[in-house]
């Protein structure tokens, strides 16, 4: 299992607002993948658009359930959470993601 694999997978995930990628959208801040001989465990650390999101929760639930189903992990084997450090700003969206919005 690599970085790109999960971003792979992470691309799938689309913000329900903005219909972007949250990839694209420069809402990952990390990931990590621990790999040992019976488990491997993937964590992610992503950002929201703003600290008063409704959608938090959303978030979590739909990348975790993302992950596992596209790396045939356990829900258990994911672990999502969520920085304001730093705060997410538009400069962190790719190009694609700023051509989309009209930005």
């Amino acid at each position: 299992m690599t970085k790109r694999q999960v971003e792979a997978v992470l691309r799938g995930v689309m913000d329900p607002e903005l219909g972007v990628n949250i990839v694209d959208l420069g809402l990952i801040y990390k990931i990590e993948i621990n790999e040992q001989e019976t488990m491997s465990k993937v964590r992610i650390v992503m950002t929201l658009t703003t600290p008063g999101c409704p959608l938090g929760g959303w978030f979590v639930d739909k990348v975790t359930e993302a992950v596992a189903e596209g790396l045939k992990l356990d829900k258990s084997q994911v672990t999502v959470e969520i920085s304001f450090d730093p705060p997410w700003n538009q400069e962190l969206m790719s190009e694609e993601a700023k051509a989309q919005l009209g930005f």
